[in-house]
């Protein structure tokens, strides 16, 4: 019995340093030519946001009469997927272009559902005004009322995935990045489009 577990015991630990010696391989996500998987990754996300934002730019939409920048906050984006993603992957990479792009000014005062980007944006004024604290800050440099800036413009959207079988064992997914561009003064849509990504594999792999 003894050398049963002793036996054991030695297959296990040859086991466990052979799979901690398993080489693993870096990704290069500047140049990535990795092999294009069903679901949705790191790739497409970049994808769609860049073209997204060359869209944006190239359509005149942040030409502002009499100067200056649009101030922007984000919509809502819908996952209507098949997968469990956060749409703030993608919202997160366009606001960065787009922040790069010095055309516009995000918020962080102001997004979807009535909640603040950034909730410190409110709470440090509530902190720093009328909290039994707000005697410990100096009052020079207490956010003053009417400094916060409202937003002129919103970006909101979806992401759809359509799947497609065929009779050769075979299936295409389609994933649809679609944005919009709205005008909160007057209601009007200032800019749309809509990516498409396809990507064609065996229907044995599942796009979730």
């Amino acid at each position: 019995m003894i050398k049963k577990l002793l036996a054991f015991v030695l297959f296990a630990s040859t086991v466990t340093l052979v799979g901690c010696n398993t080489p693993t391989e870096n990704v290069d996500t500047i140049n990535d030519q990795g092999k294009a998987v069903m679901q949705l990754d790191y790739r497409d996300f970049d994808r769609a946001a860049s073209e997204m934002v060359q869209s944006m730019i190239e359509s005149g939409t942040f030409k502002k009469e009499g100067g200056g920048r649009y101030v922007v906050a984000k919509g809502r984006i819908v996952n209507d997927t098949m997968q469990h993603i956060d749409t703030d992957q993608l919202m997160g990479k366009v606001e960065q272009e787009l922040t790069r792009s010095g055309l516009v000014a995000m918020t962080a005062a102001v997004g979807a559902d009535n909640t603040p980007k950034d909730s410190l944006v409110y709470s440090s004024r509530d902190l720093t005004r009328d909290s039994d604290k707000a005697d410990e800050f100096n009052k020079d440099t207490v956010q003053a009322k009417g400094q916060l800036i409202a937003p002129e413009l919103s970006i909101s959207g979806k992401i759809i995935q359509r799947n497609i079988r065929y009779d050769n064992g075979k299936q295409q997914v389609e994933y649809y990045f679609q944005l919009q561009m709205n005008n909160l003064t007057n209601g009007l849509v200032f800019w749309q489009n809509e990516i498409v990504l396809g990507k064609r594999g065996s229907d044995k792999k599942v796009p979730w």
